[in-house]
């Protein structure tokens, strides 16, 4: 008789796409997180993202930081890429 338990199943990624102020000399960024992708995806979907904005960006901490306010297109454009993208904050 195995005790052994099997593993829950992976729960769909929950992906935010929030705005960030601090630090930042009181310039907003666009800030996606919990996208469950390797670091050369996270550089490739970056510059996808920064492409439809038509503004500049990082990648920092596995966070996609987008500078300017996009939060409502980057949620229609990562829906439509198939991500369960919320926006996140006011």
């Amino acid at each position: 008789m195995s005790t052994q338990r099997s593993s829950p199943p992976a729960a769909p990624a929950r992906v935010r796409v929030g705005r960030e102020v601090a630090g930042r000399g009181g310039k907003g960024v666009s800030v996606i997180s919990g996208l469950p992708l390797a670091a050369a995806d996270l550089e490739a979907l970056a510059s996808r993202l920064k492409r439809l904005c038509g503004a500049g960006g990082a990648v920092r901490d596995r966070v996609i930081e987008i500078q300017g306010e996009h939060r409502d297109r980057l949620v229609v454009e990562l829906r439509r890429l198939g991500y369960d993208a919320k926006r996140s904050g006011g």
